[in-house]
């Protein structure tokens, strides 16, 4: 028998969360009857591509190592690849072709379940498909105007190939549908809706005829909008921060920016925003914010080391909705520097709290306060301070972030000036441009990066400011961006009095694990005639990285750093330190593990002769 085709129609360790429920992963399924068999495909009439196609679509041949479950298991799939070829013939343009699929020797469409069979099955798959057809009359009943803003424009059917004489895909129209649809609800018609699809093969001229018609319904705004599932938040607070109003017109992207904005509190586990069901007669369309919220408590730790600065250990713990309106406090400690043999006395230590208050004066704003404590042994000095911090975060857009605010940081710092204090107020402000696909491990995208910080220091009397700009790209290559080039510059530059007049933190270092791989931390910065290295007023740094994803689960870089420090004017080229290497990265579902090999390629007389750096997330 042939089928002829119809017309179409925790805690978290390393980033990573141990001692999971596992209660609701499915048990591996008991097959009581295992029935083994092969397939074998004709094709005849499908060229090579098509035959693919064909072959990729079919569940018993992507199965065919796994046994069946009886019988009735390898019929009922049998029948379902009716079903999933014909769809593939579909959306290829073709509508004029025929399927049969042979249990041995019967067709599945004949075979009852509780046959008894021979086995091994003989599975034989012959599938022709026939003419290519192409769309020749297309209509769009109630087609949606064009909107005068281009944020709000979708995709024309034409641009998706719903045209006369092009290949009539399945799916063409049914992307040209949903086309229609979104651009009705971009214009605020929240309930448009798809009507009768009528679609004709004619098989005397391979052409497809297709109607689609629209049903925009109504303009809508936002009605009331409810909050339902709150137990320690301010369903007031949850509306408000939507930033969504009464009479605001309903549209996709502000459903959508509503949703990221309640995300980003981090407080619900499970967020959805359901309209009611018809548009009242006032035009209004309520909603309802159906939300679950977190455990109240997280903690967390982490780890990282290096061959040159040793290895770190660090842990978190936060406390989230402090006051019913998503405040958090978090809590971080962090012990680095330790290294073989251990020398205690030599040890970075670092406690700090971090309280932030969301929806500040607007839903996109955060006010963030932070109080800190340090001391920290650099290659090129030792810091020990106190930093108290308090500034505004504020999301223009998905991809844009503006923060400033002001900063005091008493600190003492021990180097090759001698030992001096220092006492800082400073103000800054700065944005981040940010639309990598992946935050953790990015194949496409940029991210730019700047700050400006003037500071006044009240011992020295001393004004000067501090200013600089990062730029990193993402260039994904071959099937699934299985092939990266990632590269990244920055530069700084600090304007102010002479180098021992400002204090070690606001001049720039190069060298570390983010920066010149091969280099100790903050190992790079101004080579004194007397053999010192002291921080410079100008930073130029870069990095060019090529990433190879090998399996799921392996990757390997390949890798070259270059940075340098000035003191009043750019040096030549000669001083550039150069590191290189490679590295390896084990991906898991929170990021990439990595660990990188550096050697630095102009080495001075105090520089390690390699580096071996391992942490979570690529290097940039």
């Amino acid at each position: 028998m042939a089928a002829s085709i119809p017309p179409a129609s925790g805690f978290e360790f390393f980033g990573i969360k141990l001692f999971e429920d596992q209660s609701e992963k499915d048990a591996d399924a008991v097959i009581a009857d295992p029935v083994s068999y092969s397939v074998t495909f004709d094709t005849t009439g499908a060229d090579g591509d098509m035959a693919n196609v064909i072959r990729n679509a079919s569940d018993l041949a992507a199965s065919q190592n796994e046994p069946a479950s009886g019988v009735a298991g390898l019929v009922a799939n049998a029948r379902g690849d009716y079903r999933r070829i014909l769809a593939a013939l579909y959306d290829q343009g073709y509508y004029g072709g025929t399927v049969s699929i042979k249990l041995n020797g019967v067709e599945a469409a004949n075979v009852v379940p509780d046959a008894k069979m021979a086995r091994p099955v003989a599975v034989y798959i012959a599938v022709n498909p026939g003419p290519l057809f192409h769309f020749r009359d297309l209509v769009i009943v109630n087609r949606a105007p064009p909107s005068n803003y281009p944020n709000d424009r979708t995709p024309t059917p034409e641009s998706l190939g719903f045209v006369m004489g092009g290949v009539a895909r399945g799916s063409i129209v049914v992307r040209a549908e949903q086309a229609q649809l979104e651009a009705w609800r971009r214009l605020s018609y929240a309930k448009a809706a798809a009507g009768e699809r009528k679609v004709v093969a004619d098989h005397r001229t391979n052409s497809l005829d297709v109607v689609i018609t629209i049903d925009p319904g109504r303009q809508a705004a936002f009605g009331d909008i409810t909050v339902t599932g709150t137990e320690r938040m301010d369903p007031e607070f949850v509306r408000q921060q939507t930033g969504l109003s009464v009479g605001e017109p309903v549209t996709p992207d502000a459903v959508s920016r509503a949703q990221r904005r309640l995300s980003r509190l981090e407080v619900f586990r499970s967020i959805r925003l359901e309209a009611a069901e018809s548009i009242g007669n006032d035009g209004l369309l309520p909603y309802n914010i159906i939300v679950q919220e977190q455990a109240l408590h997280r903690f967390g730790a982490g780890a990282t080391f290096s061959t040159v600065d040793g290895a770190g250990l660090e842990g978190f713990w936060l406390k989230r909705n402090l006051f019913g309106h998503a405040e958090r406090i978090r809590l971080d400690a962090k012990i680095a520097g330790i290294a073989f043999p251990i020398n205690t006395a030599e040890f970075d230590y670092a406690f700090g709290g971090t309280f932030t208050k969301p929806g500040f004066l607007t839903p996109d704003t955060d006010l963030v306060a932070s109080v800190s404590a340090e001391r920290t042994f650099y290659d090129t000095y030792t810091e020990t301070s106190l930093t108290a911090r308090t500034g505004l975060t504020h999301y223009l857009s998905d991809e844009i972030t503006l923060e400033g605010g002001v900063i005091y940081k008493r600190a003492r710092f021990d180097d090759d000036f001698g030992t001096r204090d220092f006492s800082t107020l400073s103000a800054y402000a700065g944005g981040t441009f940010d639309n990598r696909d992946d935050k953790t491990d990015a194949h496409r995208g940029w991210y730019l990066n700047g700050q400006v910080e003037p500071f006044y220091d009240l011992n020295y009397g001393i004004l000067a400011t501090k200013a600089f700009a990062e730029a990193r790209t993402y260039f994904g290559f071959a099937e699934d961006d299985k092939f990266v080039l990632a590269g990244r510059l920055k530069a700084g530059l600090v304007v102010g009095p002479s180098l021992d007049q400002i204090p070690p933190d606001k001049l720039f270092f190069a060298g570390g694990g983010g920066s010149v791989r091969g280099y100790g931390y903050k190992s790079i910065g101004v080579d004194n005639a007397n053999g010192t290295t002291t921080g410079g007023r100008y930073l130029l740094e870069g990095s060019l990285e090529a990433r190879y994803r090998a399996t799921n689960d392996i990757g390997v870089v390949a890798f070259v750093d270059g940075g340098y420090v000035a003191a009043d004017t750019f040096p030549d080229i000669s001083q550039l330190r150069l590191g290189a290497g490679v590295g390896l990265r084990y991906y898991t579902g929170l990021g990439p593990l990595r660990l990188d090999l550096a050697v630095p390629l102009n080495k001075r007389p105090d520089d390690p002769n390699y580096a071996l750096y391992l942490g979570i997330g690529q290097a940039f």
